[in-house]
């Protein structure tokens, strides 16, 4: 079906009222949480043809995440949906305040494919819960995904309420030339500014889930041994496609060779011998990005790693070592499984190094040392992140995701989700049992006192 006709048969639907009332949002919740248990085989299938991720990967960082932001959402819909009564000013006696929330209306989802399912999945939860209709837009870097995604849609949904629209730059293109009432991008930079001048166009509110050069910060006071253990599993997640992955390592200089000793010690627990990966390994997503990632490496120091397999798009966990801030490596967010280490003497200078470049996306920091911890914390501006692990803080409803300047803007995960697609109307409901003169004209000095004693 062509896509104006699909939009403007949603804006039909949506108009009707349907999808606004707490069994509708909680029934649709229902079906796609069904759905996604009847297709869960077949999801992850399509997650290991386009990524080579195991089952184990796949529920972990897909499926399950996916299932519990679905449960948590169920949960909590009935109150979050509830109007929010608040004070009113003694100027507006008698009379209530109080703030209600409504759908947006029809909706446009558009998501990548370094996580094709449940960064499709996860948006359009909120997207439902808050009661609009909804387009979705699957990457087609990731097509098996998108095939997954759109036949089980398709099987659960009519089209006047969601749905899925396959293709590429021309339909990307086709998409943003309507008017939606919201649009949820999740993807790269560049993108990004292109999603938000086509809104711009219709005044069409945004989230953008971006990315951009995360940071980890490792401090001499850090449990070194368990700092690497968690900056491995989060830098090499996904073969490092991940947009809040470590990008970069800033490490202490007195603690870095021990430190970067356990770094080395934990690849090779977790992936075998250099280049030696499981074949549970994942793959970089095309030959595209496998070229630009193996251009990264051409002639840094590889402290480990560095092998490539074209057969089979696979890049060995690489550590590069001395990397300067003007190498190709650090120019761009790398999203691949490839490590640049840059030492710091003073803890002031990693803040530096931090501050003086676009805002990233995540910031992580191991240290024990509380005022280090006040320091970067409050000291820089970030996404968010965690102090003494990576990556975790994304996979949780009870606290929204989102990036700031160039990493992106606007929230979601739980609650989040639902006021990022709702919009919230302030209301006052007046009484008619008295009506206070000072208000009208003509204005006189008495009232002028009595005034300025309301809005004291």
């Amino acid at each position: 079906m062509e896509i104006e006709k699909i939009v403007t048969m949603q804006r039909a639907y949506y108009e009707s009222q349907k999808t606004k009332s707490l069994n509708y949002r909680m029934n649709a919740l229902n079906r796609l949480e069904q759905a996604i248990l009847k297709w869960e085989k077949r999801i992850e299938e399509a997650l290991n043809r386009d990524l080579n991720k195991s089952v184990f990967e796949a529920y972990m960082t897909e499926v399950g995440m996916t299932l519990a932001e679905l449960r948590y959402t169920k949960k909590n819909l009935k109150q979050w949906m509830r109007d929010k009564r608040v004070k009113t000013p003694l100027a507006q006696f008698p009379a209530k305040s109080y703030v209600k929330s409504e759908p947006y209306g029809v909706v446009l989802i558009m998501s990548p494919w370094n996580y094709p399912f449940m960064l499709c999945m996860e948006p359009l939860i909120g997207a439902l819960a808050a009661g609009n209709c909804c387009v979705l837009k699957p990457s087609n870097y990731s097509p098996n995904v998108s095939k997954v995604i759109k036949a089980m849609i398709e099987e659960v949904f009519p089209q006047k309420y969601v749905a899925v629209v396959e293709g590429g730059r021309k339909e990307n293109q086709n998409l943003l030339e309507q008017k939606f009432d919201y649009i949820f991008f999740t993807g790269g930079i560049k993108v990004g500014k292109l999603v938000m001048a086509k809104a711009a166009e219709h005044l069409t509110p945004v989230t953008l889930e971006l990315g951009g050069k995360s940071p980890c910060i490792v401090e001499k006071t850090a449990n070194l041994k368990l700092a690497a253990k968690r900056l491995v599993f989060g830098k090499f997640l996904n073969a490092g496609q991940t947009c809040v992955a470590p990008d970069y390592l800033l490490v202490q200089k007195e603690v870095k060779k021990e430190f970067l000793q356990y770094v080395l010690y934990w690849i090779k627990k977790m992936y075998g011998n250099d280049g030696e990966y499981g074949q549970d390994y994942p793959k970089i997503i095309n030959e595209k990005h496998f070229e630009r990632i193996c251009h990264l490496i051409e002639g840094e120091e590889v402290l480990v790693g560095g092998k490539a397999n074209p057969d089979t798009l696979q890049i060995a966990p690489t550590v590069l070592n001395h990397v300067k801030w003007s190498a190709p490596v650090m120019q761009e967010e790398i999203f691949g499984p490839v490590l640049p280490v840059l030492e710091f003497t003073k803890i002031e200078e990693a803040e530096q190094f931090v501050k003086e470049r676009p805002k990233p996306l995540a910031l992580y920091l191991f240290t024990q040392d509380k005022s280090v911890e006040k320091r970067i914390t409050e000291g820089l501006s970030y996404g968010g992140g965690c102090v003494n692990d990576t990556i975790i803080h994304l996979a949780t409803s009870y606290m929204g995701f989102g990036g700031v300047g160039e990493s992106g803007m606007g929230n979601y995960h739980g609650k989040e989700s639902f006021e990022t697609f709702s919009h919230r109307k302030s209301m006052i409901k007046k009484y008619n049992w008295f009506d206070n003169p000072v208000r009208y004209v003509p204005y006189k000095k008495t009232k002028e006192r009595i005034l300025r004693m309301f809005l004291k």
